[in-house]
């Protein structure tokens, strides 16, 4: 690592860590969370080639924790919805049977996967729209402002990050 690089990430990291935690820890509403998200953006900046054209590191360092917080509410989010799901087929099982097959579980999870699969292998864009719309409820036009596009774009990146999820549904 070289010199500028390092010093860019200490300086970072000794002017805006507890800070950082802060802004994680509202959106997760976890200190613990918040601590692993700051750190995992620390990562994230650091495999960052040449951080040093960054016109603001400071706000690409909260950006990219902001990005993994969301990515987390998604992921639990869908984890929730998933093992809500479960609950209830278990109980409509119950009735006939004494739980889910070993098939079911593995056929749940590879769905489950496919929806993962789905998200990370979107555009960053798109998948910043899909998951402001999705995961924060935001209207397209709330996103439109806060990602400084426009509308139609909006539409187009949610559009796409749905067919992305059928598609890899379909193939899983």
């Amino acid at each position: 690592m070289n010199k500028v690089h390092r010093t860019l990430l200490e300086k970072l990291f000794l002017d805006h860590s507890q800070s950082l935690v802060r802004f994680v820890a509202r959106i997760v509403r976890n200190t613990e969370d918040a601590e692993d998200i700051a750190q995992h953006a620390y990562l994230r900046l650091q495999k960052l080639s040449n951080n040093t054209n960054l016109d603001n590191p400071r706000a690409y360092l909260f950006q990219i924790a902001n990005n993994l917080a969301v990515d987390q509410l998604r992921r639990g989010k869908l984890h929730a919805a998933y093992v809500n799901q479960q609950q209830i087929n278990e109980r409509c099982d119950s009735d006939s049977a004494s739980g889910p097959s070993p098939e079911r579980v593995l056929a749940a999870k590879r769905r489950l996967q496919a929806i993962y699969d789905s998200m990370d292998n979107l555009p960053l864009k798109c998948r910043q729209a899909f998951l402001l719309h999705r995961v924060r409820g935001l209207s397209y036009s709330q996103i439109a402002r806060e990602m400084h596009i426009s509308v139609s774009s909006v539409e187009k990146y949610i559009l796409q990050a749905l067919k992305a999820c059928r598609h890899n549904m379909a193939d899983s």
